[in-house]
């Protein structure tokens, strides 16, 4: 995962911005919308801990 800058914009909503290596700007998003993306998302080892879950079951 990309290093997140933590931002705010002109109306007071907090931001998440990628840069690049170079240090511009890549992808700028509110956090709200980031951070349901990344609850979304599971890790491998979220997936391996509910396959031995379901296993045991």
């Amino acid at each position: 995962m990309a290093k997140r800058t933590t931002l705010r914009s002109s109306k007071g909503k907090k931001l998440y911005a990628v840069r690049t290596e170079d240090g511009k700007f890549k992808d700028i998003q509110s956090y709200a919308k980031a951070h349901a993306a990344d609850l979304r998302k599971s890790t491998k080892a979220e997936k391996t801990a509910k396959k031995k879950r379901a296993k045991k079951v």
